[in-house]
């Protein structure tokens, strides 16, 4: 989780709003020194979103305190490998959708069912990208945009069931 990132800065407003926070990332230092800086109400979960069975089995070792999950914040991303179309590297491309789109997707239909359970709402984080494409960036802005397109039509699909999207 950077420093300064969206992960941090939503955690500390969510935390100071009085919610119970779960942070995920891939280095459990970091979470560590969130969780030491924002206290109990975070319970950091460090393993890599591209893992399946490693999310799973955090979602499992939650502590019964944090299990009642409310809002997902879909965060995870990256840009990686920016060079044009042809010089690219598969595996850039690959890492990318293996987390800005695959990890998404395993994690929003993980915790589907008990965010209509509990009338939740989900957050997802695109990228101005995902509408305005730029050079170098043609992966990275597909991701983007099939995250704004997912948005939208589980905000239509959920409709009935109370869940927001954003």
């Amino acid at each position: 989780m950077p420093r300064n990132g969206f992960g941090r800065a939503a955690a500390k407003r969510f935390i100071e709003a009085g919610w119970q926070v779960v942070a995920c990332g891939r280095r459990a230092d970091r979470l560590q020194a969130l969780r030491d800086e924002l206290g109990d109400a975070l319970h950091p979960a460090a393993f890599d979103i591209r893992d399946e069975a490693a999310m799973r089995a955090a979602l499992d070792a939650l502590p019964e305190r944090f299990r009642g999950i409310d809002l997902l914040v879909n965060n995870a991303g990256l840009a990686q490998g920016t060079r044009p179309a042809q010089d690219a590297l598969l595996s850039d491309w690959k890492t990318m959708i293996d987390t800005n789109v695959t990890a998404l997707v395993t994690l929003t239909h993980a915790l589907l069912p008990a965010l209509i359970a509990r009338r939740g709402a989900i957050i997802n984080i695109s990228s101005v990208v995902a509408i305005a494409p730029e050079v170098l960036n043609g992966v990275y802005g597909g991701t983007k945009a099939f995250v704004l397109a997912l948005s939208q039509s589980l905000h239509k699909d959920l409709l009935d069931k109370n869940v927001r999207i954003q």
